[in-house]
């Protein structure tokens, strides 16, 4: 009697791929014997594989994570090209140099991240668990100092703070040039520093469960005055909106990982690893102190290094390059950028194999995988850094010099400005939130911090709504930005009014809510959205005759906080209503019983 079979189940089984394999090539070989009757060790044949069965080996291995990169990048740039063909009626320059620059970006990413969790975590992760066995806790906190500093020189996102520089005139903001120039050594050692730092507190702070409260109220006292300080100050102004925007480029996809692994190693072999928040809390402390560390910076630079030292360091070092012509050959580009990717990595896997084997004594298990996996580190950071010059720094900057002209007159666009200026204005308002609301919305650590919080919340605060949040905030964030760039007001007419609904609402908030929202702060700064808004930025503020595009980086971090905090605030007070209904309900049923 026939049977009725769906027909998508039928589809389903025509099309799985199988083949008959003999159980008799699935058994081992009969061993062979020596004259004198002694079995010989048989050695496996070497395994023949064709072209095709390369490709269906590596197409899974490498579509998903190439994948990741792909939804991340190419929405963004799709997004700003249109604009730019469309609205702005201007065609991409150089389309095609761009186009290999964003696919170096993606393949770049694609390798480092891949090298990151063969080649780097191991390292962090053997070290986290063993260090505290092998040395005191003074002698475990100088490691995660040491740490701190290594991998802030490893960020991929910290080289596009160099980049910036190059915009930066020396008579419009000498301090602000000299540390992205002259001094960007110093600068990024500072901030490593300040990274370090946060790694020791963090690893001492998972150690002994303490409260993320008071440490944010002890970090924002000292940098509000230092921030107040330096915006009363004509010169040190422009250094405002630079130091809030390191708090963003430091928290990435090295520093965080590598330093959470030691501290939670740590803690776990002190006793201290029970806590459910165990892993929150980095984030924020590693993006307060480096505000702190480059506000210092300009300060001492401010009372130790004149005005006119530094113009003249400018002057003798344009001089000096136009003297000499032809600038050495790893200087330019793209070698420079593939030296700069070697010096990221490879000093900071020299260190983790000091304390490895030197200070631990340990070996290193799977080593040719791990050694893979750094040579995948160093590849991947290289192809990166290419790609961020020819790539995503070019068109941000480029998108961001041409959309003035919706509202200004702009010498690259003779039919400038295209609209009105209050039109003009709130097109490019709408263009940037939607820049902020998608491209966050595309950051895979967004999705897994979802799951983290919805797990943590036994499903009171859901995935999509963090979120949707985070994405709202980190909007309202750069499209404040660059509204602040357009009507030129200060950064602290966004940053004090943030900042103080950030502590008013982490006060009313419970400590899960304040690690979770001050946290989500540092899934909007990832390797992608940090060069990006920075490019936009600077250019925007270029071509608007601005001294400086930082800033929007600052606004796209505080806002998601506030956000976030008061959803949870609102959360809070509905699981406390329906509890207090739920009893009110349950009192009223035995009453009436």
């Amino acid at each position: 009697m026939p049977r009725q079979v769906r027909y998508g189940d039928y589809v389903q089984a025509v099309t799985v791929d199988q083949e008959a394999i003999s159980y008799e090539k699935m058994m081992p070989p009969e061993p062979r014997k020596d004259k004198d009757g002694n079995e010989i060790a048989a050695k496996p044949e070497k395994l023949q594989m064709t072209n095709l069965d390369v490709y269906n080996l590596l197409k899974p291995y490498l579509g998903t994570r190439f994948m990741d990169q792909v939804n991340a990048v190419v929405p963004l740039a799709a997004y700003l090209a249109l604009f730019q063909i469309l609205v702005l009626q201007v065609p991409v320059a150089e389309a095609g140099m761009l186009s290999i620059g964003l696919i170096a970006v993606m393949v770049g990413l694609m390798l480092f991240m891949e090298g990151l969790k063969l080649g780097l975590m191991p390292f962090g992760e053997i070290i986290g668990s063993k260090l505290p066995l092998k040395l005191p806790l003074v002698g475990v906190l100088f490691i995660a100092f040491l740490l701190g500093i290594g991998v802030t020189f490893a960020e991929p996102a910290i080289g596009a703070l160099q980049i910036a520089g190059q915009i930066v005139k020396a008579q419009d903001a000498p301090y602000l040039y000299t540390l992205l120039n002259d001094r960007v050594g110093t600068t990024v050692l500072v901030v490593g520093m300040a990274v370090g730092i946060a790694a020791v507190i963090g690893t001492l702070r998972f150690l002994y469960d303490w409260s993320l409260k008071p440490l944010i109220y002890i970090g924002l006292i000292p940098v509000s005055l230092m921030t107040g300080y330096c915006a009363l100050d004509p010169d040190l102004r422009t250094m405002v909106g630079l130091a809030w925007d390191c708090g963003a480029v430091t928290t990435g996809p090295v520093t965080v990982p590598l330093v959470l692994a030691l501290g939670i190693g740590v803690a776990t072999a002190g006793g201290g690893g029970d806590s459910k928040l165990q892993g929150f809390g980095i984030v924020t402390l590693a993006s307060i102190l480096p505000i702190m560390a480059v506000l210092g910076l300009a300060i001492f630079l401010k009372f130790t290094v004149p005005v006119d030292v530094i113009l003249a360091e400018a002057a003798a070092n344009a001089s000096a390059a136009s003297a000499a012509g032809e600038a050495a050959w790893h200087t330019q580009s793209p070698y420079a950028e593939v030296v700069g990717g070697v010096r990221a990595i490879v000093p900071l896997v020299i260190f983790l194999m000091i304390v490895l084997f030197a200070v631990l004594r340990e070996k290193l298990p799977n080593a040719f995988i791990v050694v893979y996996g750094l040579v995948l580190s160093v590849v991947g950071m290289c192809v990166f850094s290419i790609g961020l010059t020819y790539g995503l720094s070019q068109l941000g900057g480029s998108a961001g010099s041409l959309v003035p002209g919706l509202f200004n007159t702009l010498d690259s666009m003779p039919n400038a400005p295209l609209y009105q200026f209050g039109v003009g204005v709130f097109i490019t308002a709408l263009f940037a939130w939607i820049l902020g609301f998608g491209a966050t919305l595309a950051e895979p650590a967004l999705n897994a911090l979802g799951l983290t919080v919805q797990n943590l919340t036994n499903g009171s605060f859901k995935k999509s709504m963090l979120m949707y949040s985070v994405s709202f905030g980190v909007a309202i964030g750069i499209t404040l930005g660059i509204i602040k760039l357009i009507f030129g007001f200060s950064i602290l007419y966004i940053l004090v009014p943030g900042y103080i609904a950030g502590v008013i609402l982490t006060y009313l908030s419970t400590e899960e809510f304040v690690n979770v929202g001050w946290d989500s702060a540092g899934v909007t700064t990832g390797p992608i959205t940090v060069p990006l808004v920075l490019a936009m930025g600077l250019g925007f503020g270029n071509a608007l005759g601005a001294v400086e595009g930082f800033g929007i980086l600052a606004s796209a971090s505080i806002c998601p906080i506030v956000s976030v905090l008061a959803l949870g605030v609102f959360v809070q007070w509905k699981v406390k209503s329906e509890n207090e209904r739920a009893r009110e309900e349950a009192q009223d049923d035995l009453a009436k019983a």
